[in-house]
């Protein structure tokens, strides 16, 4: 297998290394933290995974505190407990930097926001994406997904293949490690259900009653598929207007390629002739989309009524209002929905991202573009 070169990753945790003493790099089982992590020559790299590696830390002061330079703690949710050590480490050893890995977003930011407000960056590692494997390979992206090795396999059959054994590994191993005690194939099923509500507007009821469970437990599952990266909850933007607005979120499958594992999907004439082909779209552009203007869930946004106008995509950047459509089509055109988002959010432009080649205006303040167009501009 070839190898990927993540230049952009790699500029954009450097400059994390060089403002805090801590750097925590976050995402989902192997996108590839710790080969990137590699490329950062550290003095010191421990894998709480590795048996002998997790002897070593039964004394984890005694271990750290002498030593200088870079130091690489991967799956550090596995020790909660060395959060609060870090932050002695760092305040009493300035020669110190630590890298620290992580596949359970809410429970080690929980933690190190606790112990190490003011000392940790943050950055979200996904899988690949367009600017890693290049515009011209964006069918392969979007059908297998960014996940490493589900990407760079030689044929469509081992990608689907791995993307099989991942998803029992997660369910079976992952899972229960985060000391998560819910049966594999119980997730499993309800993984699969949430697979037909991607893109949608989540029902906490209508989930409940499809799957025979309380709106509370549905809202578990999400959290937990949520914290593991699999899947992105994205919060409604409420916008000060005398319109009703929807109020719930939505939920999207993260990776593409996962999505279509769950859906059977396994090539390109599939994918294409399903009806879930715009809904598949709209996730993986948006993925990218939000990777490009570097956009945590917290800072991005849908925005809809319910007289049914609405914004696939809304943020806020240099004091402007923005949004994005996402259009699976050959040559989008300006809907009314458009026209409205315009008025009722005060967009400065609005972008309608869909899978063809050339850039186009639509109107002085709605342009068709392609998502590589888009994704080099928002990277200019």
């Amino acid at each position: 297998m070839k190898k990927v070169k993540r230049v952009h990753d790699l500029r954009q945790i450097k400059k994390l290394l060089s403002l805090f003493p801590v750097t925590a790099i976050l995402g989902p089982r192997q996108c590839g933290k710790t080969t990137l992590a590699a490329e950062l020559n550290a003095d010191y790299a421990f894998d709480l995974e590795n048996p002998r590696d997790l002897a070593k830390f039964k004394n984890p002061q005694l271990l750290l505190e002498e030593m200088q330079g870079t130091i690489i703690i991967d799956e550090i949710q596995r020790k909660p407990d060395l959060f609060p050590l870090l932050r002695y480490l760092v305040d009493t050893n300035k020669k110190q930097k630590y890298i620290i890995l992580g596949s359970a977003s809410s429970e080690l930011i929980k933690h190190s926001s606790e112990s190490l407000a003011g000392r940790i960056g943050y950055y979200e590692l996904g899988g690949f994406d367009l600017l890693d494997i290049g515009e011209k390979n964006y069918r392969q992206l979007w059908l297998r997904g960014g996940l490493p090795l589900a990407y760079l396999y030689t044929n469509a059959e081992k990608s689907l293949l791995w993307k099989e054994n991942y998803i029992t590994t997660f369910l079976e191993k992952d899972v229960p490690q985060l000391g998560i005690n819910i049966p594999a194939n119980t997730l499993r099923k309800f993984w699969m259900m949430l697979s037909d509500y991607h893109g949608q507007i989540i029902n906490y009821s209508e989930l409940g009653r499809a799957f025979g469970v309380s709106d509370t437990t549905v809202k578990k599952y999400i959290d937990i598929l949520s914290g593991t990266f699999m899947v992105r909850i994205l919060q409604p933007w409420h916008a000060n207007i005398n319109k009703r607005l929807v109020k719930n979120p939505k939920i999207y499958l993260r990776d593409s390629g996962l999505y279509h594992c769950l859906l059977t999907i396994s090539n390109w004439h599939e994918l294409s002739g399903s009806s879930k082909l715009g809904a598949s779209w709209e996730g993986f552009a948006l993925e990218q989309t939000l990777k490009a203007l570097k956009k945590q869930s917290q800072e991005a946004f849908f925005w809809k009524t319910h007289a049914g106008a609405e914004l696939d995509l809304f943020w806020q950047d240099k004091g402007k209002n923005w949004g994005v459509e996402f259009k699976y089509g050959d040559a989008p055109a300006a809907t009314k929905s458009m026209h409205v988002s315009i008025a009722d959010l005060g967009l400065e432009h609005l972008w309608v991202i869909y899978p063809g080649k050339e850039s186009y205006k639509i109107t002085p303040k709605i342009t068709a573009t392609p998502l590589a167009h888009f994704i080099k501009m928002s990277e200019s």
